[in-house]
């Protein structure tokens, strides 16, 4: 059976629209009531802007089989058990007769301060992973419960602040080759990658998009390790898989 990847580049598209569309709606009334910093933070944390990428991910698990999955996005059922913390709250959450199948996160970075969020969103998704996988270890999940996916979507504003490259204090000892001199774009895909490449994460798209895509969804990827049509094709392929082992089971 080959994978569904449920048209992905259209609905992204769509996706990448609602974002900018909620986002610069949320920052001009804002800026009506005349409080223009906190309109640029709220346009940044409103949950509803990366909507369209919960919307893609519910039509993957239809696509590719898995149609007695519950999927999650209520806040009231988006709790799992921590290790170092009693629980954590996902974006959205994947769940089979019982079991998790997967756990998404999705965030989003706007310009124009770069630095200390980058560093804050690098420490969530770090903590998150290492809390659930400790947590999953010592059984919280369930005793034989198999692996689930997780998975961590990230959108960045293209911009010249996100574009250009960053100076690091090295007081002591120097930073890795890799980030020496290296955009807040840059920084963002290597810790996506390593991410995966340390089994933190499942997959781990990063995405970068202009203000202006608003009108077309445009947005592009760094690496094709980041890109969002491995991690589409990962995903995809573990609902699969779920879904013939219920099936044969």
């Amino acid at each position: 059976m080959s994978l569904d990847l449920a048209n992905f580049e259209e609905q992204a598209n769509e996706a990448v629209k609602l974002f900018w569309g909620n986002r610069n709606a949320a920052f001009a009334k804002q800026i009506e009531a005349g409080n223009q910093d906190a309109g640029s933070r709220g346009a940044v944390t409103a949950g509803k802007n990366m909507d369209g990428f919960l919307g893609l991910a519910r039509e993957l698990v239809t696509a590719n089989g898995l149609l007695t999955a519950e999927l999650c996005v209520q806040r009231r059922v988006l709790t799992l058990p921590g290790f170092f913390r009693p629980t954590k709250l996902w974006d959205m959450l994947v769940m089979n007769k019982g079991q998790l199948v997967a756990a998404l996160e999705f965030k989003s970075q706007v310009g124009p301060s770069f630095g200390n969020n980058f560093n804050n969103r690098s420490e969530e998704a770090i903590g998150t992973a290492h809390d659930l996988w400790t947590a999953y270890r010592e059984g919280a999940l369930g005793g034989d419960a198999p692996r689930p996916f997780l998975g961590w979507v990230m959108l960045v504003e293209d911009c010249p602040a996100s574009q250009s490259p960053v100076r690091d204090a090295e007081p002591h000892f120097p930073v890795f080759p890799e980030f020496k001199g290296a955009s807040y774009l840059m920084r963002y895909d290597l810790l996506c990658r390593k991410l995966v490449k340390e089994n933190l994460y499942t997959g781990a798209a990063f995405l970068s998009s202009p203000r202006t895509a608003s009108e077309d969804g445009e947005y592009s990827s760094v690496s094709d390790l980041t890109s969002l049509k491995s991690f589409v094709t990962a995903f995809a392929g573990h609902i699969a898989a779920t879904a013939a082992r219920c099936e044969a089971g």
